[in-house]
């Protein structure tokens, strides 16, 4: 039984895949300093070393990664939405 869309098919712009991946790419970075994180306090280091280095940017990703990647996916959907209400309303 093969059911056949009514809804016209939409393309998928250039800005679409550019906001996907990037957020996919920042939502993993994310993870990947959690990790980092939770390794290096099991390792043992001090709340001090925390501050020097290359872990003020690890905290940083870690604390604006996610919330910026959900934002980028709201607009991504929000921006799909839109695009196929104005694409069915127009057929």
């Amino acid at each position: 039984m093969s059911t056949q869309n009514s809804e016209p098919e939409v393309p998928i712009r250039r800005l679409d895949r550019i906001l996907a991946f990037t957020a996919l790419g920042i939502a993993a970075a994310a993870v990947l300093c959690f990790f980092a994180i939770i390794i290096g306090t099991a390792l043992g280091m001090d709340q001090a070393a925390f501050g020097e280095g290359v872990w003020p940017l690890i905290s940083a990703v870690l604390y604006w990664g996610l919330p910026l990647a959900f934002v980028m996916i709201i607009v991504l959907l929000t921006m799909s939405f839109i695009r196929k209400g104005r694409a069915s309303s127009r057929s």
